[in-house]
């Protein structure tokens, strides 16, 4: 093959793989497509939740659209972005479990943050899954309750943060709160304050978008027509 051509073809492909390198290469996208893996949201939503500017959320939005990481449909004046699919999630979840192996100011950030978490004994999704299969935890999901309505673990309760102290935990039941992820700090509040009333909880380790991926059982609110 000639050599020349053999080059222009090498730096056309990896230059296009490149492009996936560059959309993620912002740390306000990986954001939005942390955000995203939770369900479909419009523009609006997403900017207030990464505290963005509408048009600068848009303008992350469209170049993770150039590469298919998210689509987009509009519906009226609104514009919903979505992931392109679980291989995105996973993409995300890929670059999250390496960084967390291979950059020590990663974890360090975490618990600098979040410097109590490991006294909340987080449980892994196995474990989650046997102590489930013989009844023996209550699952709250303590993430915004339109999260839940996109989709949530088969079995929980939809118990948003700010309606944590209306719930009514059975004496003697052990709690497991759940949240976005890994990152995401919803479920170690939960846990915390369910433990100073007494309650034996704990968080899951995970976010729901990692139990999807992993193909375990899901549910989503179904919106009765009157």
């Amino acid at each position: 093959m000639d050599p020349v051509r053999k080059r222009l073809f090498k730096d056309e492909l990896f230059g296009q793989f490149a492009r996936i390198g560059q959309a993620l290469s912002s740390g306000r996208r990986l954001e939005l497509i942390d955000l995203l893996a939770q369900g479909e949201r419009p523009v609006e939503d997403l900017a207030r939740e990464a505290d963005m500017s509408i048009a600068n959320a848009s303008q992350h939005l469209q170049v993770l659209r150039r590469v298919r990481i998210v689509d987009s449909r509009q519906e009226g004046t609104y514009v919903f972005y979505r992931l392109m699919d679980v291989d995105a999630f996973r993409l995300w979840q890929a670059v999250r479990t390496f960084g967390r192996r291979q950059v020590s100011d990663i974890d360090r950030i975490v618990n600098d943050f979040l410097d109590q978490r490991e006294q909340l004994e987080p449980i892994r999704v196995a474990e989650l899954v046997d102590r489930m299969r013989v009844g023996e935890v209550i699952l709250l999901d303590v993430r915004p309750r339109s999260e839940y309505d996109a989709g949530h673990i088969a079995g929980a309760q939809s118990v948003p943060l700010e309606e944590l102290d209306k719930v009514e935990i059975p004496e003697g039941s052990e709690v497991v709160a759940y949240c976005r992820g890994p990152f995401c700090v919803y479920a170690d509040e939960a846990v915390a304050r369910l433990r100073e009333i007494g309650i034996q909880a704990y968080r899951l380790e995970a976010g729901f978008p990692d139990w999807s991926a992993a193909g375990l059982p899901t549910g989503r609110h179904e919106v009765k027509s009157k």
